[in-house]
């Protein structure tokens, strides 16, 4: 009886012990790095199509697979934000325009990750063109963090492109501007 009762007292004290409850949440840090913020990164030349690139925003997904949470991130080209022990830094989003195909709308990302032994030092993991519609063609390649391209809101002028200006200074028919192609019947000589 007396070996019984010696292993019964530690077992009330763990179940004892359980049912305090979850320990409170920890706030996610979300402060950047001073070496992070400033971007490195070319700034991409704008083509004149659509909305400014400085005022296109990207949605770019973030996993973490070791918990399975999710955050989407809306950023301006320029931006960084950090979720955690990941940044992500955005330098341009790029969406075809409706008339084109194929459909294709991409982001060029970097995605930092904080060291797992030393906590300020952030590791470069991935630096490159993000594709919605073609998410195995350029990966970052984690494992614990998963980054995608959502979307890139941008809009563009109208409908179709404007027709480009010729600059070349090879002569033009005169009368109009393009000469009518000769008939078949006229190519005929007998």
């Amino acid at each position: 009886m007396r070996a019984g009762a010696t292993m019964l007292i530690p077992a009330l004290a763990a179940l004892a012990a359980c049912s305090k409850g979850p320990p409170p949440p920890r706030a996610v840090e979300t402060e950047i790095p001073e070496n992070l913020r400033a971007p490195t990164t070319v700034r991409p030349v704008d083509a004149g199509e659509g909305t400014p690139m400085k005022d296109r925003i990207a949605v770019i997904g973030v996993l973490n697979k070791r918990n399975n949470l999710s955050q989407d991130f809306q950023m301006k080209p320029g931006e960084a934000k950090r979720w955690g022990d990941v940044i992500v830094r955005l330098a341009a989003c790029e969406r075809t325009a409706p008339w084109e195909f194929p459909r294709q709308t991409g982001a060029f990302a970097q995605v930092f990750v904080r060291g797992a032994r030393d906590n300020d030092s952030w590791n470069k993991v991935f630096s490159g063109w993000l594709f919605k519609e073609s998410p195995s063609l350029n990966v970052v390649e984690h494992p614990i963090y998963d980054v995608w391209v959502k979307d890139c809101k941008m809009s563009f002028d109208g409908g179709k492109p404007k027709p480009e200006a010729s600059s070349s200074s090879a002569p033009k028919a005169s009368g109009s501007e393009a000469a009518p192609m000769p008939s078949a019947s006229a190519s005929k000589a007998t």
